[in-house]
C-alpha cells in the first residue's frame, strides 16, 4: 500500500540531535528547547559531514563542512529516492570508518533521517529491528513512526527499491 496513515500529533524532539552510535548523529531542523518552546536547530561546524533530507534556508552547515542534500518526502519513495537513501547511508558509513563525525537530519529527525541512519547501521551488521530499537532508544520513541519506512527497512532497501521500480 502506498498511502500513509494519518499520524497523531507528533511532538518536537527534546534535543536538536542525538548520537546513535559513536560518531553518527541524527537530528532535525526544529526541537523543543528548555523553555518548552520550539526552537530552530542550526548546525554550524559541530560535524564534519552533514546529510540533509529536508533543506531549510539558514539552517547551515557552515561553509567548508561536507554537505550532502537529498530531499525526499516523509512518505512513499520511488526507486530513485531509495537509491539516494542507500548512497547517503553508504557515505555515512564510509565517513564513520574514516573517524569523521556525521549528522543525518530531516525536519524533526525522526523518519527520513531514521531511514538513512538505520540503513547505515544495517550495512554495519545490525538487523533492521535492532537498528530501529537503537534509534528509538537514543533519539525518541517517535523515531521511525512512519510504518512504510519500517517496512522498507525490514524488507531491505535493495528489495524495496526493486519492488518500487517494478511498479513504476
Amino acid at each position: 500500500m502506498r498511502t500513509r496513515r494519518k499520524q497523531p500529533e507528533v511532538p518536537a524532539p527534546e534535543r536538536a540531535w542525538d548520537e546513535i552510535v559513536p560518531g553518527l548523529w541524527m537530528g532535525g531542523h526544529e526541537f523543543r528547547g528548555l523553555s518548552g518552546q520550539r526552537e530552530f536547530a542550526v548546525v554550524r561546524d559541530e560535524f564534519e559531514v552533514v546529510q540533509t533530507l529536508l533543506r531549510l534556508p539558514g539552517h547551515g552547515p557552515d561553509p567548508g563542512v561536507e554537505h550532502h542534500v537529498w530531499p525526499i518526502p516523509d512518505g512513499p519513495l520511488d526507486g530513485t529516492q531509495l537509491a539516494g537513501v542507500m548512497r547517503l547511508a553508504q557515505a555515512a558509513s564510509d565517513a564513520l570508518d574514516e573517524g569523521r563525525k556525521v549528522l543525518v537530519r530531516c525536519y524533526h529527525g525522526y523518519n527520513r533521517s531514521g531511514l538513512v541512519v538505520a540503513h547505515a547501521l544495517v550495512r554495519r551488521g545490525y538487523t533492521a529491528d535492532a537498528a530501529i530499537r537503537l534509534i528509538r532508544g537514543r533519539r525518541s520513541p517517535w523515531a521511525l513512526h512512519n510504518e512504510l519506512f519500517v517496512e522498507y527497512l525490514r524488507a531491505g532497501l535493495s528489495t524495496a527499491r526493486l519492488l518500487e521500480e517494478l511498479t513504476e
